[in-house]
């Protein structure tokens, strides 16, 4: 009975003092030489293996398919479905436990999570190590919702109703708002009056015995749903700008009952985390220096965020907002304000997308309104706005994608022009020009401009097989064959680095952006493109739902490499495969394997093997 076992280990870090004895009374040792089959579909599977030295092969016929090494354990499957589905070969001299067949069984009866992580694909380990950390995660800040928080009762005025009037009612009701009806206006509309719109009300000039509040109300509310979660509504509140957002459920009909209100201070003493002094600093700042100083804590916050459990969708969505803001005030601290009111400033890529982390090269860029004369010293302007970004530590990009470079700034119908041009006659840049186009999203400006270019995408996407094949094609633009695939299954050799993005998000984005081109999806967001596919019935579920786990395991994995570096004063690069856990390398070889089939899906969607 080895002593010397490690339950710490996946899946075995799972299993009570009990399941981890019953794991030592059945458990043994062996040993295979190089080229000695361990595994093979002639036999019945008896055993689970765990890896202690050496390394095994699985192989599909000559094609391998999977790569075991130390800590690493096989065949979980072969186990459960009772047959082997692959031959297992060890690639050098191997040194392995194995846990026999009916404790392997016992333990998946007894412990759900060990055997969700043992064989299941990756959603249903992903979602085993969500409910195995459940009690602490509904506990936990960054998963809480909306109706979670107290929310604030609501005091509701006419509209006709005297500024007095409604000081009394904030008097007696101890509130510092109210909701505004105002019925003579057809539809009705519901708005919003603050005590800070009394200093407005002061001095508007007419008695305020006599001042209507609908002359100072706001009747643009931003609303949250109870089942929101709470970051969710921290990114709302960012987005526009407001201290408050009404909670409100939504009937099967359409209309709204109003719940009451969140405030931000409320939501702030709930998450307790530095995200709103980060904003107001963002807001607030005067110069470039101030915007500099509030740029310099966003990676803390995300660190702070996801060290604390909070999903990577959300601390995606959050900064996305912050960098929005950030670019936003930067802008409009160098340009001048007609050039803002007369232009549209975008990002691209990633940050366009919503899935941007850890700082990364700028992807920006401008269109200006058609008639519009800018500035003389519109270069100048744009220099400063990219110069500003990289001294916040946002690199310039190597491919002058910004707004600096002449060729990324243009009127609207000249942009139009480009764009119509990258699709009637592609070459392989035009093509990737036109993907990271695709990808936009306004931060400041009038975002009709950009809507209305982007359109033009759209309208000359037409049933063109060819030029859609070439664009799919750019999933190949890193690796050809199964090279790439038999290297990254070899994990573990001293110093291996793996480029996350070559190997699997960009095949994995691009892949979901090329489809959604062909079948016009506007949406920007790889998950809100996987979602939009699958409801077309142009993904399957599975696959949907797979590559959604596969985008996020992916950006969380490099978020915290990232941040790994950062911690040592590094700059973030490749994946460092022998410093992952045994259980980042079984869900990345799961993700890889997602991808993998993600690819012969598109190769003959788009019938790539003949560009």
């Amino acid at each position: 009975m080895p002593n010397a076992f490690n339950f710490g280990i996946s899946p075995f870090d799972c299993l009570s003092t009990d399941e981890r004895q019953l794991v030592r009374d059945h458990l043994d040792i062996a040993y295979f030489r190089a080229g000695d089959t361990v595994l093979d579909p002639a036999t019945a599977p008896t055993h689970l293996f765990i890896v202690i030295k050496g390394a095994v092969e699985q192989r599909d016929g000559d094609e391998l398919v999977g790569h075991y090494g130390p800590e690493d354990s096989f065949d979980g499957r072969a186990l459960v479905a009772g047959k082997v589905s692959s031959r297992f070969v060890a690639a050098e001299e191997v040194l392995a436990y194995q846990l026999a067949g009916q404790a392997v069984a016992e333990l998946i009866s007894r412990n759900a999570t060990f055997g969700a992580l043992l064989f299941a694909d990756l959603s249903k380990k992903l979602s085993a190590l969500s409910a195995r950390g459940s009690q602490h995660e509904m506990q936990s800040l960054s998963m809480a919702r909306v109706g979670q928080v107290s929310v604030r009762p609501v005091q509701t005025v006419d509209a006709g109703t005297d500024i007095v009037s409604v000081v009394r009612v904030f008097t007696d009701s101890r509130t510092d708002h109210v909701l505004v009806r105002d019925a003579q206006v057809d539809p009705p509309r519901l708005g919003i009056f603050t005590t800070t719109g009394l200093q407005r009300a002061i001095l508007h000039g007419m008695p305020l015995a006599q001042l209507p509040v609908r002359e100072l109300a706001t009747f643009k509310l931003v609303s949250v749903s109870p089942d929101d979660y709470l970051f969710d509504a921290q990114a709302v509140m960012i987005r526009h700008k407001v201290r408050r957002v009404v909670v409100a459920t939504r009937t099967e009909s359409g209309s709204e009952t109003i719940l009451g209100t969140l405030d931000q201070l409320d939501l702030l003493s709930f998450l307790s985390n530095h995200s709103y002094l980060i904003t107001r600093q963002i807001l607030e700042a005067t110069d470039l220096d101030g915007l500099k100083t509030a740029a310099g804590q966003i990676n803390g916050l995300i660190s702070l965020l996801y060290r604390g459990g909070t999903p990577v969708a959300l601390v995606a969505r959050v900064v996305q907002e912050l960098n929005a803001q950030l670019f936003e005030r930067a802008w409009r601290l160098i340009a001048p304000d007609d050039l803002v009111d007369n232009s549209c400033l975008f990002v691209m890529g990633s940050e366009g997308r919503g899935e941007q982390l850890l700082k990364t090269d700028q992807d920006n860029a401008l269109i200006l309104r058609d008639g519009y004369t800018p500035p003389e010293d519109l270069a100048g302007i744009c220099q400063r706005f990219s110069d500003a970004l990289a001294d916040f530590g946002y690199p310039e990009c190597p491919g002058r994608i910004m707004l600096s470079n002449p060729e990324w700034r243009h009127p609207a119908a000249e942009f139009a022009q480009t764009v119509r041009r990258w699709l009637v006659m592609p070459t392989p840049e035009s093509l990737m020009a036109l993907a990271i186009f695709i990808d936009a999203h306004a931060v400041c400006g009038d975002a009709h401009l950009l809507e209305d270019v982007r359109a033009e995408v759209f309208k000359l996407v037409t049933d063109n097989d060819a030029l859609m094949a070439r664009f799919a094609a750019a999933i190949n633009a890193f690796e050809s064959g199964q090279g790439w695939w038999n290297r990254l299954l070899a994990l573990g050799d001293e110093g291996q680095l793996l480029d996350l993005k070559k190997a699997g998000t960009f095949p994995l984005v691009h892949g979901v952006r090329a489809l959604a081109l062909a079948h016009r999806i506007p949406a920007t967001s790889t998950v809100a493109r996987i979602e939009a596919l699958a409801a077309d019935s142009r993904l399957p579920p599975d696959l949907a739902g797979s590559l959604v786990d596969s985008l996020h395991f992916f950006m969380g994995l490099k978020l915290k490499t990232g941040l790994d570096a950062l911690e040592r004063g590094e700059r973030a690069g490749g994946i460092p495969l022998n410093q992952l856990s045994s259980l980042d390398r079984d869900l990345l070889k799961d993700a890889l394997g997602v991808v993998k089939r993600f690819r012969t899906m598109l190769h003959q969607r788009f019938r790539l093997d003949m560009v």
